[in-house]
């Protein structure tokens, strides 16, 4: 198929696109470049400059891509920074992802595969977390993921939009040549890791006193090439509406956990402080993924702890400096 991906030059679209094309699709790559790299684009994709903010450029581009399917990744991610801008995250949220799927519809395209995340769910009343428990989310970042969920089966009743909601946890991972380039960098596992290389004096916890075995936020991770596979599966069955799917492990591990592997990966102390919480943050963000393995199909082999960061440390090994050179 002719597929878009929006975000191609960032983290997880740079691994999706890339898979796709593996798959032998042709992939049409949408990003800003606000906090991509054009060096991320995967090579054999073709890429159009355009921000999802402006309607008209995003029908252009749109038609000039002519796409049979849609993965849209592009966003704003940061909770941190939702809290105090929330103007921008549901400007490129919300706003940008309607431009494009009134883009799609006006463009004859009807399969959607839309990145979500668990932070629709707020603080959740149950662990693990499943798809029909309550949306209560506790940020403009989770906010405007569940708006724009929430406005994708009106579209589906009608303009025949099918479309799947893939809810992540966390993601981590890499490969010697692709990887997390962010800037700020807010993900565990590359702040522990450039910690690990000295391009950080310290990694922060913030925050041990939540209700939680050892005082420190429990995350479910999971590899990013794994991720990305839920989506290809996904978009391989798009032929009617298909909801949210929860995209975890049921394994969840504490932020002390996560810097004791990255410690005995790397061989390096990781100087530590405790710092105090982040506001939006819960305690406790594990998926029950049954419906993403039974439906799709999906395993998530490489998710296990050691596997997600050994391929980040590569990455960061290969690419001190990230895309740039």
């Amino acid at each position: 198929m002719r597929v878009v991906v929006t975000g191609g030059a960032g983290y997880v679209g740079g691994f999706a696109a890339e898979r796709l094309l593996e798959l032998g699709h042709e992939v049409t790559v949408f990003d800003n470049l606000w906090r991509g790299h054009a060096a991320g684009v995967p090579k054999g994709a073709d890429f159009i400059e355009v921000d999802l903010r402006d309607a008209e450029g995003v029908m252009r581009a749109v038609r000039k891509a002519a796409p049979e399917a849609v993965m849209h990744f592009a966003a704003a991610t940061l909770v941190g920074e939702s809290m105090g801008h929330p103007r921008s995250y549901f400007g490129v949220n919300v706003v940008g992802t309607h431009n494009l799927i009134f883009a799609m519809v006006e463009a004859g395209c009807s399969k959607f595969v839309f990145s979500s995340t668990a932070a629709v769910y707020g603080v959740p009343e149950r662990i693990p977390i499943l798809e029909d428990d309550p949306k209560k989310p506790i940020n403009p970042y989770g906010q405007s993921k569940w708006i724009v969920e929430q406005m994708l089966p009106w579209h589906a009743e009608a303009y025949g939009l099918n479309y799947a909601c893939m809810r992540y946890f966390n993601v981590a991972g890499g490969a010697s040549h692709r990887g997390e380039d962010h800037d700020p960098e807010t993900h565990l596992v590359p702040i522990l890791l450039e910690a690990a290389a000295g391009k950080r004096d310290e990694f922060t916890i913030f925050g041990e006193d939540y209700n939680t075995f050892d005082g420190t936020n429990i995350r479910d991770y999971v590899e990013v090439h794994d991720l990305v596979e839920a989506h290809v599966l996904a978009l391989d069955k798009l032929d009617k509406p298909l909801g949210a799917f929860n995209l975890g492990t049921k394994t969840g591990f504490s932020v002390k956990q996560v810097l004791e592997a990255a410690r005995n990966l790397t061989d390096q102390p990781i100087p530590a402080r405790v710092g105090p919480r982040r506001a939006g943050d819960p305690p406790v963000l594990v998926a029950d993924s049954t419906r993403a393995r039974t439906e799709l199909g999906w395993n998530p082999v490489r998710s296990d702890l050691e596997t997600m960061l050994n391929g980040a440390w590569e990455w960061l090994q290969n690419n001190p400096n990230g895309y740039r050179k």
